[in-house]
């Protein structure tokens, strides 16, 4: 038996067929665009509540829940404002999460408080 390698030549590796090129050349199928960094849902919702004095409930990682209204917000934190009870400062990384007071009646859910 004799068997022949296949080894392309030194031009045809610098430089590929034309009917290669042809096709890279040809239009490209469309990429969706990546989303952007950064939607300002989050600062929109905060505006919202702020500006209509929405009574929320801020529900804590350690499962502490909190009633007030957010009057003013950043970065790192929300300041919420209570009645009869001192106002806070909280930071956003403990916060579990927020929904309007209220909510859990017409949600369904019971509370057990």
């Amino acid at each position: 038996m004799n068997r022949k390698l296949f080894r392309p030549s030194l031009t045809e590796v610098k430089e590929p067929p034309h009917t290669q090129r042809t096709h890279l050349a040809g239009p490209q199928p469309h990429k969706k665009p990546a989303p952007p960094e950064q939607t300002h849902a989050e600062n929109f919702y905060w505006i919202k509540q702020m500006q209509a004095r929405t009574p929320v409930v801020v529900v804590l990682t350690g499962g502490e829940t909190l009633h007030g209204t957010v009057e003013w917000y950043d970065r790192d934190c929300i300041k919420l404002t209570r009645t009869g009870s001192p106002n806070l400062l909280i930071y956003k990384q403990f916060i579990l999460y927020v929904y309007k007071d209220g909510e859990e009646a017409s949600l369904g859910g019971s509370n057990g408080q």
